[in-house]
C-alpha cells in the first residue's frame, strides 16, 4: 500500500478510535453512577460529569497518540492478532496510569474506578473494532472492493526481487495477476494484458531498464486511464527517503535524510518557542537567572556571558550565550590543554578544566550555565532538543563527511548524547551515533520523552563536565 493510503487508513483509524476512547469513558462514568451497579461493588455513585471532563478531553485526544507511540498503527491491516493485541494492551494501560497518576499528583478528588474501567473498557471495544473489521475485510464483497489488480514491469531478476518483496510484506491492497519483461515485452503486448484482465495500474521497475522503454510503458498506461507505478530505485542511496512532489509541473523526486515537513514540525517549533518563553519568564520571576548572573559577578571578574560562534543548522554560524564558567583568557590558554583532550576526535572535553572558575563548576554540574540558551531558542537559531552546537573550528576539523550529517537539523539545549551517559562517552563517533539515531527515529514523541528524561538529570547533577 502506497504511503498516502497508509497515511489516510490511519488517520480514519485514529478518529475511530477517538470516538471509541470517547464512548468507553462515557460508559465507564455511567456504571460509577448507577446506584445498581455500585450496590454490587458496596460503593455510592459519585460526582458529575462535569467533574471529569477535563479528564474526558485529556484522554481522548491523547490515547490515539499514546497508541501511535507503541507503534498500534504501523502495523499491516490482516496482522496477526498478537500484533494487535499487545500494542493495544499497552497502549490503554499507558493511558489509565497516566490519568491515575495525574489524579494523584493533583490531589484530585475524582472517582478513580472510572480511570480503571475507562482503561478496560477502551481496550475491550477497540480490539472488537478490529475484529469486526477483519470479518468485514475477509468477506468477499470486501476483498472484490478492496484489491486492486496489478502487473508488475521490469528486468527478470528485477521482478523476482519485487515479488519476492510483495509476497513477505503481505500487502492486502496488491493483487499481482501478471508479469511482463522489459527485455522482451512490447508495448502493444502489455496493452492488450491490461485489456484482457481489466488491471488497476501496472508497477514498473526501473533499476536496470532504459528511460526510453519505461517512458513508453508510462505513456500507454497513461493513455489506458491506469495507474503506473515507477519504483525508482535506480539510485543507490542507503539513508535517504524519496518521497514526489511537483515543481513548475515537472514530477520530481526529493531524497530526504532528515525528518520532512509536518504537522509534528510545526508543533516542534510552538513547544520551542512557548516552552522557552514561559522557562525564561519563570526563570527571571523566580529569579534563578538573576541571582546566578550576580553570584558570577561578585565571584569572578569578566563579563556574565559567555558568547561564542557555533555551527547552526546546515552549519550556519550563530551567536550562543552561556553563563561564564571559566575565567576570562579561556580561548586563549586552550591550546596548551589539547594533550590532556579527553574525547576523541576534533571536540575537546576535559573533566577537571583548570580554566573553570569556583562558581563555573556548580553551573555546570546542574547544567544551569546553559539557560541563556533559551534566548536562542525564542530566537529560532535552536530548539530544545537536537544536537549540541559545536564551535566553528571543532566542525572544520571533521575527518568523516558524514558527521556533518548531525547539522540537518537544529541544535539544541538536550539530546540523547546528553541522557545516555555524556560523562561516559569519549569517542566522538559514538556522540555522532546518537545523534544521527535522534535525526533517523525523530519524532514529537521523541522529543518530549527526552525532555522529561533531561529533568531528573539535570537535578541530580550527573554527567555534567
Amino acid at each position: 500500500m502506497l504511503r498516502h493510503d497508509r497515511k489516510i487508513r490511519t488517520q480514519i483509524h485514529q478518529l475511530l478510535d477517538a470516538c471509541l476512547f470517547a464512548m468507553a469513558f462515557w460508559v465507564a462514568f455511567e456504571l460509577r453512577t448507577n446506584e445498581e451497579v455500585m450496590r454490587w461493588f458496596g460503593l455510592q455513585p459519585f460526582g458529575t460529569f462535569q467533574g471529569f471532563l477535563w479528564l474526558y478531553l485529556a484522554a481522548v485526544t491523547t490515547s490515539p497518540l499514546v497508541l501511535q507511540s507503541q507503534g498500534y498503527y504501523n502495523r499491516l491491516f490482516l496482522a496477526p492478532r498478537r500484533v494487535t493485541f499487545w500494542p493495544l494492551l499497552k497502549g490503554c494501560g499507558l493511558v489509565t496510569m497516566g490519568l491515575v497518576l495525574t489524579l494523584y499528583a493533583l490531589h484530585l478528588n475524582v472517582a478513580r474506578l472510572v480511570m480503571i474501567w475507562f482503561g478496560i473498557i477502551s481496550f475491550v471495544m477497540v480490539f472488537a473494532k478490529e475484529e469486526l473489521l477483519r470479518l468485514a475485510f475477509q468477506s468477499k464483497f470486501a476483498q472484490a472492493q478492496y484489491r486492486r489488480r496489478f502487473v508488475l514491469v521490469g528486468a527478470g531478476h528485477e521482478l523476482t526481487r519485487l515479488r519476492r518483496q510483495l509476497k513477505e510484506r503481505g500487502d492486502e491492497g496488491v493483487e499481482v495477476v501478471a508479469e511482463a519483461n522489459l527485455s522482451d515485452t512490447s508495448v502493444e503486448k502489455l496493452v492488450q494484458t491490461l485489456h484482457e484482465l481489466s488491471v488497476y495500474g501496472v508497477i514498473v521497475s526501473a533499476k536496470h531498464a532504459y528511460f526510453e522503454r519505461v517512458e513508453n510503458v508510462i505513456k500507454a498506461c497513461e493513455l489506458e486511464g491506469v495507474e503506473a507505478w515507477l519504483i525508482a530505485d535506480f539510485f543507490g542511496t542507503h539513508i535517504a527517503r524519496a518521497t514526489s512532489d511537483e515543481l513548475f509541473g515537472h514530477p520530481l523526486l526529493v531524497f530526504r535524510s532528515t525528518p520532512e515537513a509536518s504537522w509534528q514540525g510545526l508543533a516542534k517549533m510552538l513547544l520551542d518557542f512557548f516552552g522557552a518563553l514561559a522557562l525564561l519568564v519563570l526563570l527571571t520571576v523566580i529569579p534563578v537567572i538573576p541571582l546566578i548572573a550576580l553570584l558570577i559577578k561578585i565571584t569572578s571578574p569578566g563579563p556574565v556571558l559567555f558568547k561564542q560562534r557555533r555551527a547552526g543548522q546546515n552549519g550556519a554560524p550563530f551567536t550562543l550565550y552561556k553563563f561564564r564558567t571559566m575565567i576570562t583568557n579561556a580561548e586563549q590558554s586552550k591550546q596548551e590543554l589539547e594533550a590532556l583532550n579527553e574525547m576523541q576526535g576534533p571536540v575537546f572535553k576535559l573533566t577537571n578544566d583548570p580554566r573553570v572558575t569556583r562558581i563555573g563548576h556548580w553551573l555546570r554540574r546542574y547544567s544551569l550555565d546553559e539557560l541563556p540558551q533559551l534566548y536562542n531558542v525564542l530566537r529560532g537559531e535552536m530548539s530544545l532538543v537536537g544536537p549540541r552546537p559545536l564551535p566553528l573550528d571543532e566542525v572544520r576539523r571533521f575527518d568523516d563527511l558524514a558527521h556533518r550529517r548531525r547539522l540537518s537539523v537544529k541544535p539544541g539545549l538536550t539530546c540523547l548524547w546528553q541522557i545516555s551517559g555524556r560523562n561516559q562517552i569519549t569517542d566522538f563517533k559514538e556522540w555522532v551515533r546518537l545523534d544521527l539515531e535522534y535525526i533517523d527515529h525523530w519524532s514529537l514523541w521523541l522529543d518530549l520523552r527526552i525532555l522529561l528524561r533531561t529533568i531528573p538529570i539535570v537535578f541530580s547533577g550527573t554527567g555534567a563536565k
